[in-house]
């Protein structure tokens, strides 16, 4: 039994080393090297963003080569690090310092928000139910609306329970996930398995099997079972907008896969690839993606995926307090 604790030790070593990088000094232009490698070796969408604006790592490295010397101050290496990492273009791309955080937040920021925290207090009251990360009530038109602004906050299957007992008799059912930047994915997979009726395949994912950018496992099925507590049977529309992000992401590519379920608003932002992180020889952190994963039809949604009802907020109604996405939602839940 020893011995094979030991071969099993080795093993785990061997397996362990075979994906480390080259260790470098810890220069200016040693942490350089050991980004852009870290990077080279384990990001998971090279080929798709190659594909789709372009990307090359190798003109990356030459592109941010020329501004790194080791006379260079740690703020001034820190921004070409990130500028650098902003090539991919990726939420899930951070650099972690102790006195700033690296990231690409251009996939939100550069679009129109279409959500309102004013609009939100209007819809949502003053006595709205508080259960877990959701927010709920029922409107006046007999339309459950249910808030969850992120899944970084869990649920409890008694309060789910409680959620979709409470709106048993509406006749349709609004989530809203607008501004949801992600979270824990149990949380979202907890929520979307109370409109799920049977074993669905609502997604497929890779991994990552070497240091080459095309090294992946084949495509393996995600399948989620129904809840066995309460489920919901009626129409649902979930709304989104450009920050559903992440874990909130998922949700919306699980929730776009079932048959009584529309999206309404934007498109959302993305950051489909599961993160991992490493660390460089300076101590920073970097965070990136790490394992792809697809919806139900084998597509990406790095980038995020289309409503299937696309509407967007204007400033001549959010100033008369109307929201016109929650609107939407709610005619097409009344039709």
């Amino acid at each position: 039994m020893k011995q094979l604790l030991i071969l099993l030790t080795s093993a785990l070593i061997l397996l362990t080393s075979c994906v480390d990088t080259e260790e470098r000094d810890d220069t200016p232009t040693g942490n350089f090297e050991a980004l852009w490698e870290i990077i080279d070796q384990h990001y998971c969408f090279f080929e798709y963003k190659q594909h789709e604006y372009g990307l090359d790592w190798n003109e990356v490295y030459n592109k941010y080569k020329v501004r790194v010397n080791d006379k260079m101050s740690e703020t001034q290496l820190f921004e070409v690090l990130c500028d650098m990492l902003a090539e991919l273009r990726d939420g899930h791309v951070n650099l972690y310092t102790s006195y700033d955080l690296g990231r690409y937040w251009t996939w939100y920021e550069a679009y129109p928000k279409n959500f309102s925290d004013t609009l939100e207090r209007r819809y949502l009251g003053t006595d709205y139910k508080i259960n877990g990360g959701m927010r709920y009530r029922i409107l006046d038109d007999n339309i459950g609306y249910l808030r969850y602004p992120s899944f970084q906050t869990s649920v409890s299957e008694g309060a789910l329970d409680d959620a979709i007992y409470y709106m048993a008799l509406c006749r349709g059912l609004i989530i809203d996930i607008r501004n949801n930047g992600g979270g824990d994915l149990t949380t979202a997979e907890k929520l979307a398995g109370r409109f799920i009726h049977e074993k669905t395949l609502v997604s497929y994912q890779q991994h990552k099997t070497g240091k080459g950018h095309n090294d992946f496992s084949s495509l393996e099925a995600r399948y989620l079972e129904p809840s066995s507590n309460i489920r919901w049977h009626k129409p649902v529309c979930v709304l989104t907008n450009r920050s559903v992000f992440s874990a909130a992401n998922d949700f919306a590519v699980i929730m776009h896969a079932l048959p009584n379920v529309k999206l309404v608003g934007d498109r959302t932002g993305g950051g489909s690839g599961l993160p991992m992180s490493n660390s460089l020889p300076n101590g920073w952190s970097v965070r990136f993606s790490a394992c792809p994963m697809y919806d139900c039809n084998k597509q990406h949604t790095e980038f995020g995926i289309d409503p299937d009802i696309p509407v967007a907020l204007t400033d001549e109604a959010t100033a008369l307090g109307i929201d016109l996405i929650i609107e939407k939602a709610r005619k097409v839940l009344a039709e």
